[in-house]
């Protein structure tokens, strides 16, 4: 693929926004790529969601593509934003260049389980107490980020989840407990790359590399020291092994 017109669609997380990738967009930019990083339904500028699904929010994505004649891009999707990277690529299985998953599962499980139910009360019942997004988010951020996170990354972490309109927050934390693309792991046929951060509590390594070993031919890059938020966490580790996998992909024979 061409370095020069590649298209690159960065999916933020479920605490997330487009703004959360400045670090990225600047850096792919530099590499000679068109970066894209927009706000999913309900997040960053767009107006609040009561319910969210991630069949819709990779349908909003498509939209994204299509409406910027992005041809092929390469998706790149963090968490949340690498589930719906991975319902994306079972709508459109040969729209796409390649795909990045980071720090994210196939599957949460079924709505009705306990380990759903408590997950659900676990980050919603705050809200229901009372709390803000700005109040929770400290905490939050503080849970998921390995112990290399400079100040200046959690700072932007806890800003960026703090302005999750509280209505978008519940939709999108629902939304994750009917999530579930095990089935079409096996039938990706593009080259794949999954990246697990070492101190992960959300997303461990072992649950990316068994995800890595079910996609045909995909890598797998486990960042020592970074938690959830690898971009953030360590941006110039997390960007080195997207452009090491582009630049394979360039050089492969055709």
């Amino acid at each position: 693929m061409s370095v020069a017109a590649q298209a690159i669609l960065l999916l933020h997380g479920i605490g997330g926004a487009g703004r959360a990738w400045a670090g990225q967009l600047a850096s792919f930019a530099a590499a000679g790529f068109a970066p894209q990083a927009p706000d999913l339904p309900g997040y960053g500028g767009r107006p609040p969601v009561p319910a969210m699904h991630i069949e819709s929010l990779a349908e909003d994505a498509e939209a994204m593509v299509a409406r910027l004649a992005m041809r092929r891009p390469v998706l790149v999707g963090h968490s949340m934003g690498g589930m719906v990277a991975q319902t994306m690529l079972r709508r459109r299985p040969d729209g796409y260049a390649a795909a990045v998953l980071a720090a994210t599962s196939p599957a949460f499980g079924h709505s009705d389980g306990d380990f759903q139910r408590k997950f659900i009360a676990d980050r919603l019942g705050p809200l229901d107490a009372g709390k803000t997004m700005a109040e929770l988010a400290i905490a939050m951020v503080d849970r998921m980020l390995g112990p290399r996170a400079d100040a200046a990354a959690r700072a932007l972490a806890i800003d960026v989840m703090g302005n999750v309109p509280p209505e978008t927050y519940r939709a999108a934390v629902r939304s994750l407990t009917t999530f579930d693309e095990r089935a079409n792991l096996a039938r990706i046929a593009i080259p794949v790359l999954c990246i697990a951060g070492e101190a992960d509590p959300n997303a461990p390594p072992s649950l990316v590399e068994r995800m890595a070993r079910k996609i045909p031919g995909a890598r797998y890059v486990c960042l020592p020291g970074v938690g959830h938020l690898a971009n953030l966490e360590a941006p110039q580790a997390f960007d080195a092994a997207i452009l090491e996998f582009l630049g394979a992909i360039a050089a492969a024979p055709r």
